[in-house]
């Protein structure tokens, strides 16, 4: 079930782009949501989860903060597509590579810890992945990139995570390190959440839409845990 629901959200994502068409305000308000869930199960589930685990209580945290420079890395390439920043260009380029090969790790990065984490945690990747399939999608329309392209993308980018699923099953090193690789991962996830929660809006105005999203998250992680 995890495989399908994970490849579906990227799938969903980039259908809504071609039936509705979300606007610009209605997808910044999806990340918004998807942010506060995503932060609220990483603190709520995986921190307490991955500390209960070990007694190396400094060794998590330093895989933490690992995970958060990795990610920085990470976003030098993929220009921020993780948190719904990605540049749209108007023409045409060279095939983005290096957005290609930065976003398919993260998606298998995060799909390593969900066996072990169970349904909250791949619930938060799978509403995190709607929108940001729906920023790709955009990005590739509106860069002029042929269908045949646009889809292998998504595709390979849909099954990235159900892979990470799988290995972080089957491969005895990530089951071996499951606690130092989830420590990674909620590094990430720190990272890339704050940034959409936290990020200035126009002139520093409170976004009250933007707020109830927000909580909306919050409170949905609290009563499903």
């Amino acid at each position: 079930m995890s495989y399908i629901l994970l490849i579906a959200s990227v799938l969903l994502g980039s259908i809504l782009v071609f039936v509705i068409k979300p606007s610009h305000k209605i997808v910044r308000l999806l990340l918004a949501f998807s942010g506060a869930y995503l932060l609220s199960v990483t603190i709520l589930h995986l921190l307490p989860e991955v500390y209960a685990e070990t007694t190396e209580y400094k060794t998590v945290g330093i895989f933490i903060l690992i995970g958060i420079i990795i990610q920085s890395v990470l976003e030098s390439f993929s220009k921020g597509a993780e948190h719904g920043h990605i540049h749209v260009h108007s023409d045409k380029k060279d095939f983005p590579t290096l957005l290609f090969v930065s976003l398919c790790l993260h998606a298998f990065s995060e799909g390593l810890p969900i066996h072990n984490s169970g349904d909250n945690l791949l619930w938060a990747i799978v509403v995190h992945k709607i929108p940001i399939a729906i920023v790709l999608t955009t990005f590739f329309i509106h860069s002029k990139y042929s269908k045949k392209i646009t889809f292998i993308f998504l595709i390979a980018f849909a099954f990235m995570s159900p892979l990470g699923v799988l290995l972080g099953d089957k491969i005895a090193f990530f089951t071996i390190y499951a606690s130092e690789i989830t420590a990674l991962i909620i590094g990430v996830f720190l990272h890339i959440s704050t940034i959409i929660l936290f990020e200035s809006t126009e002139n520093h105005k409170f976004n009250l839409k933007k707020f109830i999203a927000i909580i909306f998250g919050v409170l949905l992680t609290i009563f499903t845990l």
